[in-house]
């Protein structure tokens, strides 16, 4: 497994590597690019939604994205200890790194793991049509790829970290439509 994992790895990082992408995917995953997207997404909330419901989708993403954030890079990256592919001693002159290192370990991707779980609140709550689900999934999809392209990741370090994301993600619907359901 661990093989076809590099394989992949080498394939994304440097087989696929052009001018064109070199440029674009260190911007493209980089959060501060998507702060119109999330403004444009709030807005839409406060439009479908209300005031009332937005608070309550804004106080579960948050919540969402805090505990995934923090238990895939506070407890299950140091427990699992996976080196980031750019900071592997016997890898590292081989990978092409576009962006600062970050930490240590990689494993699971951060990134995935919150616009993962991102995408899943925002499927099961707000967006109704399939069309929109599926744009949903392919931009967190595309930004954990762009983590393998730059160098930070490996591809089953994007993997766990969708699933990850997707589970908190839906247990966190799950605790808001409860919670919501209970008013007096």
């Amino acid at each position: 497994m661990m093989s076809l994992d590099h394989s992949l790895f080498q394939f994304i990082n440097q087989e696929l590597a052009n001018p064109f992408l070199d440029a674009a995917l260190p911007v493209y995953r980089d959060k501060l690019t998507w702060i119109p997207l999330y403004a444009a997404i709030l807005w839409v909330m406060y439009r479908t939604c209300g005031a009332r419901q937005t608070l309550y989708l804004l106080l579960c993403i948050g919540l969402v994205i805090t505990v995934a954030d923090q238990l895939a890079a506070t407890v299950i990256k140091p427990w699992a200890g996976r080196l980031r592919p750019c900071a592997d001693p016997v890898l590292s002159e081989k990978v092409r790194v576009l962006v600062s290192c970050g930490g240590q370990y990689s494993f699971p991707s951060n990134h995935a793991t919150n616009h993962f779980a991102l995408a899943t609140v925002l499927s099961l709550t707000l967006v109704r049509q399939w069309q929109w689900r599926l744009l949903l999934w392919l931009w967190a999809a595309t930004i954990a790829l762009a983590q393998v392209y730059v160098g930070k990741h490996f591809p089953g370090d994007i993997l766990a970290g969708a699933v990850l994301g997707m589970v908190i993600g839906a247990l966190g619907v799950y605790l808001l439509r409860n919670l919501t359901r209970r008013r007096p």
